[in-house]
C-alpha cells in the first residue's frame, strides 16, 4: 500500500522541525531557535500510534523578495505540497495570527490541497486565548497541539485519519529490491545541491551562491538505470576551526551521520582546491567506515582539458593521499550536466565489489599462490611466518579471516602486497579490504 504524504508548512520558528522528529520518532532536523534554521525540505516516515506516513518538514514560508534566499526557500515549500496528499499548516498560538500567515493562508486557499491548520505552542492558558482568533483564516479542520510536549498527538490522529485511509486505497505493486543508499558529501560550495538538481533533473534541493546553505541531510528517493537510489545532500564539512554556530555543529555531524549508514559516498570537491586536508580528513572517515568511495572533481566545465585536469589530480593524490589511489576517481560540470551520471556509474560497480563474496576453495588457492610468488617473512624467533587458512567473513565491505603462527609479524608493506593482489586476482579494484590475522596451531578447529 503506498503510504500518505503529509507536508508540515508554516512561516517560520512556528516549530515545524520539532514536530517533525517527534512524528519520526528521531531528531532528523536541526531544531534551534532561529527563524529559518530549515532550509530545504526533509523526508522522513512518521508515526502516530499504528498510522504510519511519509512526512515533509519544509522551510519556513516568508514573503520575501523573489531572488533571495528567504524566496527560495519558499519555492522549496512548493514542491512538498505539490507532493503531499494533506499539507498541515503550522501557527503559533502564543503570538497569535500574524500578517505573514494571513497572506500565507491565502496563498494555500489558491493551491487547492487538503489543509488542516495546526495551532501550536498551545501550552500555557495566555497562548490558549489566542485560539478563537484563528478561525478566521477560513479552515474546516482545526487542531491545537504542543510538538514540544506531545500535547494533541491524538486529535492530530484523528484529523489525519481519512487521508490515510484514501492513502490505504491507493494500492501500488512495490518491488522488494534493496535501495542503493549514496550520500553526497564535501565542503561547503563544492557544489553538492547542485549536483542532485542536475542529476535528478529538478530544483529540488535549494543552491546559491552562499557557502553552507544546505545544514541538514536532504534525501531523495531516485531511479537510475534500474537500480532504485536514495540520494543523501549533506551539509558542507568545513575545518573545526572555522566552525563556530552550534548550529553549523550539528550540521557537520549530520553529514558524518549521513556516512554511517550510506552504502556508497560520494566525495564531490571543486577541483581548482580539491584534495585539501578536510578532503582527507573526510575520505579517512569513509574508508574507516567501510564505505563505497568516489573521488567526484566538480567544476570541470572544460571537456577538452579534462584530461590534462586528470593527470594533475592522480599526481595530487599520489602525493597527498596515496592511501585513496584504488578509490574511482570522476570528472564532471554539475552546472554544465557534463558527465554528471559518471560519479553514480563509478558508485554502483563499487558497490557490486562491496558486495562479493569469494568461494573459500578459490581464496586459498590465491593464498598459496600469492605467499608462493613472495614468501612472507621470518618472524622474530627465526622460524618462517606461515598463514595457514583464509575465509571470508563478511561483506559490505569485504573482510577476509587469515589463521597464521605469527600474526604480530605481518607487516604492513606485506600486507599491502596481498591487498592489492587480491584485487588483482579477484577483480576488485575499488572497494574497500579488510584483512584480519588470527592466531591459531588448527585453523580448521572453528569450523567444526
Amino acid at each position: 500500500m503506498s503510504k500518505m504524504k503529509v507536508a508540515l508548512i508554516g512561516r517560520p520558528n512556528v516549530g515545524k522541525s520539532t514536530l517533525f522528529n517527534r512524528l519520526c520518532g528521531k531528531k532528523l532536523a536541526i531544531v534551534e531557535d532561529t527563524p529559518g534554521v530549515t532550509r530545504d525540505w526533509k523526508q522522513g516516515n512518521g508515526n502516530i500510534g499504528p498510522m504510519e506516513f511519509v512526512v515533509f518538514d519544509t522551510a519556513g514560508l516568508d514573503d520575501s523578495e523573489k531572488n533571495s534566499l528567504a524566496a527560495r526557500m519558499t519555492k522549496m515549500s512548493e514542491y512538498a505540497i505539490d507532493q503531499a496528499d494533506v499539507c498541515l499548516f503550522m501557527v503559533d498560538a502564543a503570538s497569535g495570527v500574524l500578517a505573514e500567515d494571513e497572506h500565507f493562508t491565502r496563498w494555500l486557499h489558491r493551491k487547492n490541497k487538503p489543509v488542516i491548520l495546526v495551532i501550536n505552542k498551545a501550552e500555557n492558558k495566555k497562548a490558549r486565548e489566542n485560539i478563537p482568533d484563528f478561525y478566521r483564516l477560513g479552515f474546516n479542520e482545526m487542531v491545537v497541539i504542543s510538538g514540544a510536549h506531545g500535547e494533541g498527538m491524538i486529535d492530530l490522529y484523528e484529523a489525519l485519519d481519512p487521508y490515510h485511509q484514501k492513502a490505504e486505497q491507493r494500492e501500488e505493486q512495490v518491488e522488494k529490491e534493496e535501495v542503493i543508499k549514496i550520500a553526497i558529501v564535501g565542503r561547503p560550495n563544492a557544489g553538492k545541491s547542485t549536483y542532485i538538481n542536475s542529476l535528478t533533473n529538478s530544483d529540488r534541493l535549494l543552491t546559491g551562491p552562499e557557502p553552507g546553505i544546505t545544514r541538514d541531510s536532504i534525501s531523495i528517493d531516485w531511479e537510475y538505470k534500474g537500480n532504485k537510489i536514495k540520494l543523501y545532500d549533506t551539509a558542507g564539512v568545513r575545518k573545526k576551526a572555522v566552525i563556530s554556530l552550534d548550529l553549523e555543529k550539528m550540521a557537520v555531524s549530520d553529514s558524518m551521520r549521513a556516512i554511517d549508514f550510506a552504502h556508497a559516498v560520494v566525495l564531490l570537491m571543486d577541483v581548482e582546491n580539491a584534495l585539501e586536508s578536510q578532503d582527507i580528513e573526510i575520505a579517512e572517515k569513509v574508508i574507516r567506515e567501510g564505505r563505497c568511495l568516489v573521488l567526484a572533481f566538480n567544476k570541470c566545465d572544460d571537456k577538452k582539458a579534462q584530461e590534462k585536469v586528470k593527470r594533475a589530480m592522480r599526481d595530487k593524490l599520489n602525493y597527498n593521499a596515496r592511501f585513496l589511489e584504488f578509490a574511482p576517481m570522476a570528472f564532471l560540470s554539475a552546472q554544465n550536466r557534463i558527465s554528471i551520471f559518471s560519479p553514480i556509474e563509478e558508485a554502483l560497480k563499487v558497490y557490486k565489489e562491496w558486495n562479493q563474496e569469494l568461494n573459500k576453495r578459490t581464496l586459498n588457492e590465491w593464498l598459496e599462490f600469492v605467499t608462493q610468488e613472495h614468501p612472507l617473512p621470518l618472524a622474530k624467533s627465526g622460524r618462517r611466518v606461515k598463514i595457514k587458512y583464509i575465509r571470508q567473513i563478511n561483506t559490505r565491505p569485504p573482510i577476509f579471516l587469515l589463521f597464521t603462527n605469527h600474526p604480530e609479524d605481518i607487516k604492513e608493506d606485506y600486507q599491502r602486497y596481498m591487498v592489492k593482489s587480491l584485487r588483482e586476482c579477484f577483480n576488485l579494484p575499488h572497494t574497500p579490504i579488510r584483512f584480519m590475522f588470527r592466531k591459531t596451531d588448527n585453523p580448521y578447529a572453528s569450523d567444526k
